[in-house]
């Protein structure tokens, strides 16, 4: 059953993350200030939050640059294609996180910001956003996030866990090609090296491999 009110929202998100072992292991507050943050207009939540991601890297980039990479608002529809199209272009590996609120939150922990695909708002008339994880607070339960026009939105574990599992549980950290994600899957790693690669970034696809030697 989908969830529409917050009464509901615990129950529809599952086990309780700050019970995992991996989470209780973490700093009680982390939050990645060096993130940019570009309030988010029409058609630019993926803009927006894909600059900041880009200035995290010490990229100077505009939400107006990413949108015309993006081909927005035509491509609308393909965002989801489009948006490890142009992190290639910018010589960055798309890493797909698992589908557990404890897996953004560790790699939060470890310094990495997390480009999630979010619900916002309930009802007939939901929208669906992108932005970034860049923070939590374990004792209040709650994310940080640039998200819409906020800066620090603040969102329980709850209530994040239900918008995002409605939004299907995306979630990617655009990685520079000598930067290991925490606990990183190999596997996982390799392929986005190829991917990489196939996008014509062969030096940093190489660099990438590198790593996991």
């Amino acid at each position: 059953m989908a969830c529409f009110v917050p009464v509901l929202l615990a129950a529809c998100a599952g086990h309780d993350p700050a019970d995992d072992p991996r989470v209780r292991a973490l700093p009680m507050v982390v939050e990645l200030s060096s993130v940019p943050f570009f309030p988010q207009q029409t058609f630019q939540s993926a803009p927006a939050s894909l600059a900041a991601l880009f200035g995290f890297q010490g990229e100077t980039v505009t939400p107006g640059m990413v949108e015309k990479a993006l081909q927005l608002p035509e491509a609308e529809a393909s965002l989801a294609q489009r948006i490890p199209v142009v992190a290639h272009q910018h010589g960055l590996l798309v890493y797909p996180l698992d589908k557990r609120l404890e897996d953004l939150l560790v790699q939060v922990a470890a310094g990495n910001p997390v480009l999630v695909h979010v619900r916002q708002g309930y009802g007939w008339l939901p929208s669906w956003r992108y932005a970034v994880l860049v923070g939590f607070d374990r004792e209040r339960e709650v994310v940080l996030l640039r998200l819409a026009g906020d800066r620090r939105a603040q969102v329980g574990f709850a209530e994040f866990a239900a918008d995002w599992a409605a939004a299907g549980q995306w979630a990617v950290l655009l990685q520079a090609p000598n930067v290991l994600p925490v606990a990183a899957d190999v596997a996982r790693w390799r392929e986005a090296a190829d991917a990489l690669e196939a996008a014509g970034q062969v030096d940093a696809a190489d660099m990438a491999r590198k790593q996991v030697r």
